[in-house]
């Protein structure tokens, strides 16, 4: 069965895929706005940790409306949110027969909740899977050390392909780049570069 997994080349949806590779044929998707190339860091992850690698284009509405949320909210977790539900519904509109994403148990944001995953289900004919909703951040943290090479490091200088780096660069376009760092807070990212060696 064809598995498509969102992707931003991080570590949590890349332990995802790790964990549906043995019961799917897993794609790594990317989905983007087309706001700069970030996607291409998608990419090479996908590339380095050997899975297939596809691009999914959102609406540009969306961002717009999300960036108009984040901006009213003053925070960016409802924005995020918006664009998550969207990247789902375009992946499970896609030629797969599962999507899944990288929501790990103890996520603010992205969450999908129970109903969510049903209605996403039954009106796509898809399965939804969140391999890490079971999993904590110290047990994903425990996982990434064991598994994966990852470079770490701020949210302005890890360049990945994921909702939040598109949404700031919209707003540093439009409001300045002050307004991201009023906006989004400070934290860190992760970035897969390889797989460690499996024994």
């Amino acid at each position: 069965m064809e598995l498509g997994v969102l992707y931003s080349g991080g570590k949590d949806s890349t332990l995802a895929a790790l964990l549906l590779e043995d019961f799917y044929d897993v794609t790594l998707v990317t989905a983007h706005f087309g706001v700069g190339e970030d996607w291409k860091h998608a990419r090479a992850s996908a590339e380095s940790v050997g899975f297939s690698f596809e691009r999914l284009a959102l609406d540009p509405d969306v961002a717009h409306d999300a960036v108009d949320r984040i901006r009213d909210d003053g925070f960016p977790r409802n924005g995020i949110q918006l664009v998550h539900q969207h990247a789902l519904e375009r992946a499970a509109s896609a030629e797969f027969d599962a999507v899944a994403d990288g929501t790990r148990r103890d996520d603010r944001v992205p969450t999908v909740s129970r109903a969510q995953a049903q209605s996403l289900e039954d009106r796509h004919g898809v399965d939804y899977l969140a391999p890490l909703s079971g999993f904590g951040r110290t047990a994903v943290d425990r996982l990434v050390e064991t598994h994966l090479e990852v470079t770490t490091g701020p949210s302005e200088e890890i360049r990945r392909a994921d909702y939040e780096a598109e949404l700031r660069t919209i707003i540093a376009e439009e409001d300045g780049p002050e307004a991201v760092g009023d906006l989004f807070p400070d934290h860190e990212q992760t970035y897969v570069t390889d797989l460690h060696e499996r024994t």
